[in-house]
């Protein structure tokens, strides 16, 4: 990026109710309106004899055209103005799973193409899990669950591929040590 770019003001080209299509000089991007911003969750459930799962979600993306697997997440205050992100993380984290945690605790914040969106979001581990009900979002969200054993995650992901399914960039946290081995 040039100087002249960096110092160039941001332009709002096009604003809808939850993204914003902005320049700055000659750089195009797109970023959250309103000042909402997004959590997600790393939620790890344990079985009595210690097992490890990853809870996990899958719905279907406009922009991809399929549905993707994904950590849990959404939006911070898009209903609610100055909403703190440890509530809407475990929020979500029980609208989405049916699992509610005791406690949620702040990994940091991420940044998630940032080569052309500004967003970026708020990474929660969440502990305590409770099982409350069967999740799968709110108002047709049609939120499929998947409660999947941490040993068996790269050939659940293998299989999600051969199936068609997109899959969120938020699952290198989990595959890291598989695709470095």
């Amino acid at each position: 990026m040039s100087e002249q770019d960096m110092a160039a003001g941001e332009e709002v080209m096009w604003a809808g109710r939850f993204i914003s299509a902005k320049r700055r000089g000659r750089w195009e991007y797109v970023g959250r309106a309103r000042g909402i911003r997004a959590a997600a969750i790393l939620a790890i459930d344990e079985d009595a004899d210690g097992r490890r799962h990853v809870l996990l979600v899958d719905q279907f993306r406009v922009p991809l055209g399929r549905r993707c697997v994904e950590l849990p997440a959404g939006l911070v205050g898009d209903e609610e103005e100055g909403e703190d992100a440890a509530i809407a993380a475990a929020r979500e984290l029980e609208e989405e799973t049916g699992y509610r945690p005791d406690r949620v605790e702040l990994a940091g914040e991420f940044c998630s193409s940032p080569g052309m969106v500004s967003e970026s979001f708020f990474l929660y581990r969440a502990h305590g899990l409770q099982k409350t009900g069967e999740g799968g979002g709110v108002g047709g969200e049609d939120i499929r669950v998947h409660r999947v054993p941490l040993d068996e995650l790269d050939q659940h992901v293998a299989a999600w591929r051969r199936d068609g399914f997109a899959l969120d960039v938020k699952l290198l946290l989990l595959l890291g040590g598989a695709i470095m081995a």
